[in-house]
């Protein structure tokens, strides 16, 4: 598939990206940000409030001043905590809001990716992606941007105060910056580059978990467990040695910081303590000053420390803006095809196709299938039969050659509207972890109960769902795992008589139900493929003996076509089936 992914993503570019999740709720962040303003705002205001109290009220032992500095100390410091409360209660549901709608876009973009994607991607890093880096963009936009933004504010504001409180420490508190500044530079591309391979050996992980639960039959019927123990083992260890160094830099980062912020911060105190011994400067002046530089300090170290879940949201948006780039090789059209209950003609003419990095399975195919006709594929494995039904569902594109549909290329139809003229009931029946009505019902979301029962009657389901405890709303597991392959074959099946589409296609459609319910259901299945046109892939012969046509399939040719009798009389590779299958 075609996959224009960028190597790296700039920070830039990230905010961007944010910045078009947020502008559906400006006020909310309007809000949110004069709610910051008024939090910095007011404790800025306080350095100011602390040096009226020194110098009006406790160095001129005036204890009405005092008074009065400490009543609007305590007011201010009311109004800050209550613009924190908006301004946290804002920022965090900003950061689940935006998380939500990333999940809800990413997810939506993934049911457009066709099985290319999935054969190259592993199903549990696409989950990983899809959650615990959606998580990290919650955690981000809702706390450590917020406190980021808040950190400079105040720094910014900080150092102006200084150097309206004094010039002289205010330009030392200017040379420290550089210094502060340093660590940042050198230090925050490492965090920010661990912390993304950080999220891809996370990524691994649950990748590795996904392949071993969903196949924990197979894994302790081979008693792998210590095997896939083992594995696992491994993969954590590798996260764990990705995530040491992202931790190492990210604490460096942090120690560094302090280091340089606390270093300058004494020496400011004792420069400006020498300055109130010169009489230059009040000694309110200074508690005011040392205020504004502790407050300074911790912004810059709190700027240090949301750095690096910053450089992880980053490394977060990256991969999840991996995931979006993703494009799909399948080029769709614009035309709508109409819904209709006239079963098409359908011809498959000069197919080229290889699936990727293989040799060509087709090199110059060519079927006709007649309106309502039931055709048969037949062969060995790897004939290319069940890849007809992916090239005519249009999940995969031949690279030459034309399919149609009642004369019309079917690369000029909507993908949506193409799929909804075909029902499909494969060899190995999808059953999804929800209840016996919703699994039927996703052949016709608009159908009602009724219909489905009568559905399920007909694929001879409903005797068997009427012994389950709840009846049609029992929760079937995931995969279907509290019914047998037989009953899930008949759940599948009475999903696509529900469906009712003018094209049917059948693998292997009765290959799980034992003798009688194979009779019963394959007499629904007449009834079924009357009056559509319908493909039928099937290795036991006595299913399609009866089919209008038998096309023979071996390495991606068709070798020859007829009825049962005709084929019996002229093929030999079709004798051979039959003498296996039906005289033994």
């Amino acid at each position: 598939m075609s996959s224009p992914l960028q190597d790296t993503v700039t920070t830039r570019q990230v905010i961007h990206w944010l910045g078009g999740y947020l502008s559906p709720y400006r006020w909310r962040v309007a809000g949110a940000v004069a709610a910051l303003l008024i939090a910095a705002g007011a404790w800025l205001l306080l350095g100011q409030g602390v040096r009226f109290a020194v110098d009006k009220g406790f160095m001129a032992e005036n204890p009405g001043t005092l008074n009065t500095a400490i009543v609007a100390v305590l007011v201010i410091c009311l109004v800050a905590s209550l613009a924190t409360y908006c301004r946290f209660y804002l920022m965090t549901w900003l950061g689940e809001r935006v998380s939500a709608d990333i999940r809800q876009q990413v997810f939506t973009h993934l049911l457009t990716l066709p099985p290319t994607f999935y054969a190259q991607t592993r199903t549990g890093e696409v989950i990983s992606r899809f959650t615990s880096d959606s998580t990290v963009l919650q955690t981000v936009i809702g706390m450590s941007l917020s406190m980021a933004i808040r950190s400079a504010i105040t720094f910014i504001g900080s150092l102006v105060l200084m150097g309206i409180t004094s010039p002289l420490l205010t330009l030392c508190v200017l040379l420290a910056v550089p210094a502060v500044l340093l660590p940042i530079r050198l230090l925050a591309p490492r965090v920010r580059r661990y912390a993304k391979l950080s999220q891809d050996k996370v990524a691994d992980i649950g990748a590795n978990v996904d392949q071993s639960l969903h196949e924990i039959r197979t894994v302790q019927a081979y008693t792998a467990e210590s095997l896939e123990a083992d594995a696992f083992g491994q993969r954590v260890e590798a996260a764990m040695d990705t995530a040491r160094q992202r931790i190492h830099y990210r604490s460096l980062l942090i120690g560094t910081i302090m280091a340089f912020s606390l270093s300058a911060i004494i020496v400011i105190a004792w420069v400006g303590a020498r300055q109130v011994f010169a009489g230059s400067m009040s000694m309110g002046e200074l508690s005011a000053f040392l205020f504004y530089a502790v407050m300074a300090g911790g912004s810059i170290a709190t700027i240090s420390e949301v750095i690096g879940e910053v450089q992880r949201g980053v490394g977060a948006s990256e991969r999840l803006l991996q995931l979006l780039a993703s494009r799909s090789d399948i080029s769709a059209g614009s035309q709508v095809l109409p819904v209709t209950n006239q079963p098409p003609t359908i011809d498959f003419a000069d197919i080229l196709f290889h699936y990727p990095d293989s040799a060509p399975l087709f090199t110059n195919l060519n079927l006709h299938v007649a309106a309502g006709e039931t055709v048969a594929l037949v062969g060995p494995s790897g004939a290319g039969k069940s890849t007809l039904f992916h090239l005519l569902l249009r999940f995969y594109q031949p690279q030459q050659g034309q399919i149609t549909l009642n004369g019309e290329p079917i690369d000029r139809f909507t993908l949506n509207s193409l799929r909804q003229q075909i029902a499909i009931v494969t060899q190995e029946p999808v059953v999804f972890a929800t209840t016996v009505m919703e699994n039927i019902r996703y052949g016709n979301s608009h159908a009602s109960d009724d219909d489905i029962c009568q559905a399920a009657k007909a694929a001879f389901a409903h005797e068997f769902i009427d012994q389950l405890p709840q009846r049609y709303h029992t929760e079937l597991g995931e995969r279907g795992v509290r019914l047998s392959g037989g009953q899930r074959q008949r759940i599948a099946i009475a999903r696509a008589i529900l469906a009712d589409r003018p094209v049917l296609l059948l693998d292997e459609a009765t290959s799980a139900l034992d003798a009688n319910s194979e009779r019963r259901v394959q007499q629904a299945l007449n009834r079924l493929m009357h009056g559509r046109t319908t493909i039928v892939i099937a290795h036991r012969l006595a299913t399609v003996q009866h089919a209008d046509r038998i096309v023979v399939m071996d390495k991606g040719k068709i070798t020859s076509t007829g009825t049962h009798d005709e084929l019996i009389e002229n093929d030999m590779l079709y004798r051979e089936y039959a003498e296996l299958q039906l005289l033994s």
